[in-house]
């Protein structure tokens, strides 16, 4: 190619970007109003359910009958809109990667219901997967109607990069996720060409979702200022361990998921879904339901109260309520989670060998919990520096990941692939958006 070529071929390209920027901004803020609307509407929900209803009835919300109560219940509704809604609650998230095809517009009302659901009964899952979801749902058909020159899968990409955004509250976490996903697409353009309007989306997303709310991992820790040699061999270990509890979750992952699936109906297996969780929530305690994001900074901060063998019963019960949630039917993300079980862990190392700077034993819990849950080490390590506030972590992690990546790199991932069977309520072709729909990978 002459020169005279390439120049007209960089032209044709930063006039592509430039036209396609407002919408990339466009979807970013529309990214994180969704997010906003959901989370909101699922704290004044989770809100009335746990201190409005006990604190009207005079009893106390963090006990055993209520947790067992609440999550059941709520395993019953899910099960009820899964069954009877239109689209089914969406993809089953056993099925479906992160980022998937769009689901038409109709599965997502349903979709929206059950994540909220699921989000405010305590169920151990994220918001990440059904937003998503929801947000590509809507934009590829907006865009389908008013744009439809832009590609679905262009519009697919910048809506996940704009909620990772949101999400996380930074699009570097965003940029970070997608030199994987560019790096397969097609070659002849430069990387940062392919980041830009993903990256530009998740700016729009993350900046939008600060200015309404201040999303934030950072737990309060002691600071970390220098490194020391063992550390590197604290985090590398601690990181191993928890990589090798999440492949093992990750490998009995897909029995556990046709284990439900015996039931049949989903109204029977998220229920008892339900009910399984609420046993768990009575073991493991409160700090042990939700997502994880408000009771990984009560665990760091709270300490001092656990002594190792709380602490392990914590770890425990949250893989597999995480486990049992994510193959039961309700619909959610594994990320936040995993984040909180790696937190344990680093907690759990640090109650049992004081000498490891708390900051290196929980950066290297998370980053080998969420690098088996995600498979991605690029989220890993920005999660587990994010979560600790520690630039300095950074580089005992880059060694830590590395051994963790080789077990990870050759273990199941946490992602059912075969078929399931045909439920009651579900059709088991394409365009179902129900449990029977797989995952397009």
């Amino acid at each position: 190619m002459s020169i005279d070529d390439g120049h007209r071929t960089s032209a044709t390209t930063v006039r592509r970007l430039v036209v396609l920027s407002l919408p990339a901004v466009v979807i970013g803020v529309v990214s994180a109003l969704v997010l906003f609307v959901v989370e909101e509407l699922a704290a004044i929900l989770q809100s009335a359910l746990w201190e409005g209803v006990p604190n009207m009835a005079g009893f106390d919300a963090d006990s055993a009958w209520w947790i067992f109560t609440v999550l059941t219940l709520t395993g019953l509704a899910v099960g009820l809109a899964i069954w009877l809604l239109p689209g089914h609650g969406g993809r089953d998230s056993a099925l479906t990667e992160l980022i998937a095809p769009p689901l038409p517009l109709s599965a997502l009302p349903s979709l929206a219901l059950v994540a909220v659901l699921a989000l405010a009964g305590g169920v151990s899952l994220g918001p990440e997967s059904p937003i998503i979801a929801i947000n590509t749902g809507i934009l590829v058909a907006v865009f389908a109607r008013f744009w439809p020159g832009v590609s679905v899968q262009l519009i697919v990409l910048i809506t996940a990069a704009a909620t990772i955004g949101a999400l996380f509250g930074t699009p570097v976490a965003a940029a970070l996720v997608f030199t994987g996903v560019v790096g397969t697409m097609a070659a002849g353009q430069a990387l940062w060409d392919k980041l830009f309007l993903p990256l530009l989306a998740a700016g729009a997303g993350a900046v939008t979702m600060s200015l309404l709310t201040q999303p934030s991992f950072a737990v309060p820790m002691p600071s970390y200022d220098s490194i020391a040699a063992i550390d590197l061999l604290s985090a590398t270990l601690i990181a191993v361990f928890a990589a090798l509890l999440g492949i093992g979750a990750a490998a009995v992952f897909p029995l556990v998921h046709r284990t439900f699936r015996l039931l049949r109906h989903p109204v029977l297996y998220v229920t008892v879904g339900g009910m399984v969780l609420g046993v768990l929530g009575i073991i493991g305690g409160p700090i042990t339901l939700f997502k994880g994001l408000e009771q990984t900074a009560t665990l760091v901060i709270d300490r001092d109260e656990y002594d190792s063998g709380q602490l392990v019963v914590i770890v425990a019960v949250k893989i597999v309520a995480l486990l049992v949630a994510a193959s039961a039917g309700f619909r959610g993300g594994r990320i936040f989670p995993a984040v909180f079980i790696g937190t344990a862990i680093g907690v759990l190392a640090n109650a049992l060998v004081p000498g490891i700077p708390i900051v290196v034993a929980i950066a290297g819990g998370v980053l080998g919990m969420v690098l088996a849950i995600s498979r991605d080490g690029w989220i890993a390590l920005f999660i587990a520096v994010a979560v600790t506030g520690s630039v300095t972590v950074l580089a005992v992690l880059c060694i830590a990941i590395l051994p963790a990546w080789l077990l990870v790199s050759r273990a199941p991932e946490m992602l059912v692939h075969a078929p399931v069977e045909r439920t009651v309520g579900h059709r088991p072709s394409g365009r179902s958006s129900g449990d029977a729909h797989h995952s397009a990978r």
